[in-house]
């Protein structure tokens, strides 16, 4: 019988989707052997209702701290010294587990152009500073996320793509970052996704990890509800099955994975 228990490394479960019914979502996301939800932050108050989450269930839920390029506005400088003030006052007790989410976003609009690469920058230094890992957003903007990681390639600690669904040259393009490792969720799921292909040609084992990005994508057979962390197990069946492998297999690689980036075992 399969019994090995797997993570969900990215979940916004501070989100006031799951105001409600929040330690629900959690116990059935237990019940679904998951042993960890990691929890990015998208600005300075969403970092700190992290931390006080993740003080609800120690041991489970593990917080970082991060701006969001989608949050970055014209006052991002001020945003980035409290939550930098934040990242360096807090006790070993509450240390986030990485700088995140940050990175590009160009799909909707280029008006903070400047100040999303200037604010990612920065986050990436403070992931050199205090060797986190980096949880990396990047929508329409590998390129310019590209050229800029190469100019710290050598110091950085690692960290994930977060929601990578492009093609193998795509994969190829990041995997050159041997530290980091590609997030893979819903998407996986979806009819017409050519990830079930491009993953096992393109993306050696050791160098995936699982998550939902909840509430958002939520995998089928759960497409267009509310995603939750217990949903991460349709990604790992999926998965399994693009490898050709068993998802205890896969369960056990991942959470390998997720030990050397980010220094947790389950």
């Amino acid at each position: 019988m399969e019994k090995t228990r797997f993570i969900d490394t990215h979940a916004h479960l501070d989100g006031e989707e799951f105001n409600e019914d929040r330690a629900a979502v959690v116990e059935r996301a237990q019940q679904a052997r998951l042993a960890a939800i990691f929890l990015p932050a998208i600005d300075l108050a969403s970092s700190r209702r992290i931390l006080d989450v993740c003080q609800q269930y120690p041991g489970f839920a593990y917080p970082m701290v991060g701006l969001h390029p989608e949050e970055v506005r014209a006052d991002y400088r001020n945003v980035l010294a409290e939550l930098y003030t934040l990242l360096s006052t807090l006790p070993s007790s509450r240390r986030p587990i990485a700088i995140g989410e940050v990175g590009l976003d160009y799909y909707w609009s280029r008006e903070f152009e400047k100040e999303q690469l200037a604010a990612f920058e920065t986050q990436v230094e403070w992931s050199v500073e205090t060797r986190l890992p980096l949880m990396i957003h990047c929508r329409k903007a590998q390129n310019e996320m590209v050229h800029l990681l190469k100019h710290y390639e050598r110091e950085l600690p690692g960290g994930v793509f977060h929601c990578f669904t492009g093609n193998e040259k795509e994969a190829a393009e990041l995997l050159q970052f041997d530290r980091f490792v590609l997030g893979v969720g819903g998407v996986l799921t979806f009819k017409k996704s050519h990830l079930p292909e491009v993953l096992p040609a393109a993306v050696p084992l050791d160098r995936i990890v699982l998550e939902t990005d909840s509430p958002y994508m939520a995998p089928v057979p759960m497409r267009g509800q509310r995603n939750e962390p217990a949903y991460v197990a349709y990604v790992l069946q999926k998965m399994a099955e693009s490898y050709g492998i068993s998802t205890d297999e896969l369960a056990r690689q991942t959470n390998k994975n997720v030990k050397r980036v980010f220094g947790i075992e389950i």
